[in-house]
């Protein structure tokens, strides 16, 4: 059983809140907020019910040493416009500047304290270092779901030395909406899948070709099946190690009858910029020569969006192209504006997907956008997320 934030009796405690503020910035700027934004209603539910929040999250890949680029100081500036409250920074997560900060952030006050990683500990999930972080507080909330596939000591150490340990409101909705999903879909259920490589993608096809009534592919990774079946690809990107796998995928997708769509049409240049020439040709059209396939084509967005349209429930994982560039981004736009249609739930995980829809311009009419890219992936492939399942055994 996940007990949440609401479990908890929050008054005069001090709450650690492992957040996810792994945010751009660029000349110490924040590009993107999202994020933040997204935790906020974690952190207002907390302030509201009495407690002190003092919050942890990493940013980048240090590597387990102090490096100003990667400090969380400017997001703390940030968070304080978004609270409109002051947000005392810590100089360390752990330590003298820890206890300092929270003792001047005062009773009900908010603390952010500095990149977990710049410990080497918090990766390898040193007990001694989750212990330290547990001791700074009264309660564990883990929010951050984007950094729950990590057995960290800020995600799954800690639970173990908190008094007390639930799931955030952003955490609990990720786990509602994607488990909603896995186990108990409104059918048709559609998943829609894209990117770069089918081997980042493997596990997640095998544990939804048993789930869902059709599954189309696009992006890059459709090119290891396009040649798996004998088709010229160019040189368009391939795993050449993984052809038989992607038969034997095809091959389970059929014995089950289901519905395995890969692209009919492309969009094809020699290079992948903006400027490039380009030709749209069917998939079996030997023309590609030694160019490269870098969106799906028209008639195979319009195949997307007739089966889309029939479903009542949609995940949607990955581009269709190269969608960053505009003569590549037409099949992606018009999966996006297909699956915002759509009659049900919606639901989108890994960052080019969420642009994706940003870029479309309907985010708002989708049912739930994942903040956790490689976490969401990972629950999709029916795998044990080690930040949600130490807050289960706790119960």
């Amino acid at each position: 059983m996940l007990r949440t934030i609401d479990d908890l009796a929050l008054g005069g405690k001090k709450a650690f809140i492992r957040v996810d503020f792994n945010v751009p910035i660029e000349n110490g700027a924040i590009t993107d907020d999202t994020r933040i934004r997204a935790s906020l209603p974690t952190i207002e539910h907390a302030l509201a019910r009495g407690a002190t929040v003092i919050l942890a999250s990493h940013l980048g890949r240090p590597k387990g040493k102090p490096k100003p680029e990667f400090s969380l100081r400017p997001v703390a500036g940030r968070l304080a416009e978004l609270l409109g409250r002051p947000v005392e920074f810590a100089g360390d997560c752990v330590g003298a500047p820890a206890q300092q900060a929270i003792e001047r952030a005062g009773r009900g006050g908010v603390v952010l304290l500095e990149n977990l990683r710049f410990h080497p500990e918090e990766e390898k999930n040193d007990s001694g270092f989750a212990h330290d972080l547990a001791g700074l507080a009264d309660v564990y909330v883990n929010d951050a779901f984007g950094a729950a596939h990590r057995a960290h000591a800020s995600t799954e150490g800690i639970v173990h030395h908190a008094r007390e340990a639930a799931a955030g409101l952003l955490m609990a909705r990720e786990l509602e909406y994607l488990g909603r999903v896995l186990h108990e879909p409104e059918r048709p259920f559609i998943a829609i899948l894209g990117g770069a490589k089918v081997s980042d993608k493997l596990e997640v096809i095998e544990n939804l070709i048993p789930r869902v009534d059709a599954l189309l592919i696009g992006g890059a990774m459709a090119y290891t099946f396009l040649k798996a079946r004998g088709l010229p690809v160019g040189r368009s990107l391939v795993e050449e190690d993984l052809l038989d796998e992607a038969q034997r995928i095809e091959r389970k997708a059929g014995e089950r009858g289901l519905r395995f769509e890969l692209p009919a049409d492309h969009v094809v240049a020699a290079k992948m910029e903006a400027g490039a020439p380009v030709d749209t040709l069917a998939v079996d059209d030997p023309a590609i020569g030694d160019r490269m396939g870098l969106d799906i084509g028209p008639r195979t967005a319009q195949i997307y969006r007739d089966a889309i349209a029939g479903a009542r429930t949609v995940v949607w994982n990955g581009p269709m192209g190269v969608f960053e560039i505009a003569a590549f981004a037409r099949g992606t736009m018009e999966v996006a504006k297909a699956v915002a249609s759509v009659n049900g739930t919606t639901v989108i995980g890994g960052g080019d997907s969420v642009a994706a829809v940003a870029k479309a311009g309907v985010s708002d009419r989708i049912t739930h956008i994942s903040t956790g890219g490689g976490a969401s992936l990972e629950f999709l492939a029916g795998q044990e997320l080690p930040g949600v399942k130490a807050l289960e055994q706790r119960g």
